[in-house]
């Protein structure tokens, strides 16, 4: 199993079972007058108050007091460098930003994906991200319901709310969007005592 897999099943399992703990959440919203990005990153933080080396289960207890029991496929590097009372963080970031192009280029989908999984002998951790870019024709433009309707590559369309009247006036049948969409996810661990 790619480590890119293994990061992902423990990030769900991590923010499912903690999703009541009340994560950090912080979202900015940046405009421009052809561009829109949103941003937004998650942050959870969870002790180490259990460790079974045997079925390499870890408990977890987050700062609310939710106590979590997560099972560590042996993809993941590093089990036996968990210790008791290090600190678990997981961070998910996400952004997505739409630009009007100059120029008109080719319908276009392209993903790309990145991981890294922390170095043998370290803590257990490691990142993953991908970013997916899509160039779509403006196909119409309804002033009245405040939409533009957008067909991608693949030859699916899909309407978008422009609540900006100044931002939909510049918008016309026949222009082209980039919408780039990024997130990434990282999981480190800090030994106890060093917070």
């Amino acid at each position: 199993m790619k480590a890119t897999k293994v990061m992902t099943i423990v990030a769900v399992a991590f923010f499912a079972q903690i999703a009541l703990a009340q994560p950090q959440t912080n979202v900015e919203v940046t405009k421009g007058p052809d561009q829109t990005t949103v941003k937004g990153l998650t942050r959870m933080m969870a002790t180490v108050v259990g460790i079974d080396k045997t079925t390499r289960t870890v408990t977890l207890k987050t700062h609310e007091g939710k106590v979590v029991e997560l099972e560590v496929t042996s993809e993941a590097r590093n089990f036996d460098q968990l210790a008791l009372g290090d600190t678990v963080t997981v961070a998910y970031s996400e952004a997505l930003t739409v630009s009007l192009m100059k120029k008109k280029g080719e319908v276009a989908l392209t993903e790309r994906g990145t991981e890294q999984r922390s170095a043998p002998g370290a803590k257990p951790g490691g990142t993953l991200g991908r970013e997916v870019t899509v160039i779509a024709d403006v196909v119409a433009v309804n002033h009245k319901a405040k939409t533009v309707t957008l067909k991608g590559p693949k030859g699916n369309t899909v309407d978008l709310k422009v609540e900006d009247p100044e931002r939909l006036k510049r918008l016309h049948k026949g222009d082209q969007v980039e919408a780039v969409y990024t997130e990434a996810l990282a999981i480190s661990v800090e030994p106890a005592g060093k917070k």
